[in-house]
């Protein structure tokens, strides 16, 4: 793949810049995505980039994109590198900031709520229901251990918040905000998506704990899954042949960074706040081979085998 991407420049208006993505405008109908290799932890964005990191957010979502369209529609258009340059030639001299890590989506108007579907108990609900018994205010089953399989997979929406951390919410929350039509359409499209996503995923590996989604509407009322989908960033990946219950698991994510940085905390080497500590270069790289081991179990391809 291409060298690793702090920040890309296109010659197109930026629409806003997050902690991996930059948005450009491409028209009143169109969005261009494109994820750098930009990594978080303990809401601090870190110096050093992980290689491979934006193409594998972007091209597993294409995967789910496509292969869940018959759950429901999604705002993909491309991701292929060449078709983008071929619908917008002004971008053919910055084709190594679009190879791989590139998007380009119908533009919807988001909707204001994570929806985030839970098949095993872990992070921030096993932390309420250890306390109280619920999970944003609401009654769980007695007894429940940590990483416990909840059968079915409960729908947790959450906040979106632009600093800090999602808030937990109750679905009556959702139905009050938006109305009872769409906070239905929402549940009811991220459990589709989320079983159909876990159902593919078992048989190769991988247990698919949580996930969250987004949604966004189009100027006709459409509801549309956009942003990204069933990625190591957006989701808990755990390998099913290391899963045991009651205790927290490995993940197909940022895990070895966020040990390297725990570490630090513990030791009193940092104290989780800007700037950042300089990140060992095993550290780097054993993090980027994580997402591309999730990317190579799910799609059955080498990341530069992508289209």
């Amino acid at each position: 793949m291409t060298a690793p991407l702090v920040a890309s420049a296109l010659p197109l208006p930026l629409l806003r810049r997050g902690k991996v993505r930059e948005v450009y405008e491409v028209d009143a109908g169109m969005l261009l995505l494109v994820a750098s290799d930009r990594v978080s932890a303990f809401d601090v964005v870190l110096r050093e980039p992980v290689p491979n990191k934006g193409a594998v957010l972007t091209q597993l979502s294409a995967f789910w994109f496509q292969r869940l369209a018959a759950v429901i529609s999604s705002h993909f258009l491309t991701a292929d590198a060449d078709e983008i340059v071929a619908r917008l030639p002004q971008l053919a001299d910055h084709r190594s900031a679009l190879t791989g890590r590139a998007m380009l989506v119908r533009r919807t108007t988001p909707v204001p709520f994570e929806c985030v579907v839970r098949g095993y108990i872990t992070g921030s609900a096993w932390a309420e229901y250890r306390q109280s018994g619920t999970l944003a205010g609401e009654s769980l089953p007695p007894g429940l251990i940590e990483s416990a399989k909840l059968d079915p997979p409960i729908f947790s929406p959450a906040t979106k918040a632009d600093v800090g951390h999602d808030e937990n919410v109750t679905f009556r929350h959702v139905v009050s905000a938006l109305g009872r039509q769409l906070a239905e359409q929402l549940k009811h499209a991220s459990l589709g998506l989320y079983e159909s996503g876990r159902a593919y995923a078992a048989p190769r590996g991988i247990i698919i704990a949580d996930t969250k989604f987004e949604f966004g509407t189009t100027a006709d009322g459409r509801l549309l899954v956009i942003d990204e989908i069933l990625t190591p960033d957006s989701s808990r990946f755990w390998p099913a042949d290391r899963y045991t219950p009651g205790r927290s698991q490995p993940s197909f994510d940022k895990q070895p960074l966020r040990d390297y940085l725990a570490g630090l905390r513990q030791d009193g080497r940092w104290d989780g706040n800007a700037p950042p500590p300089p990140l060992p270069a095993e550290v780097v790289q054993a993090t980027s081979d994580r997402y591309l081991e999730a990317y190579f179990r799910i799609t059955g391809r080498r990341l530069e085998d992508a289209s």
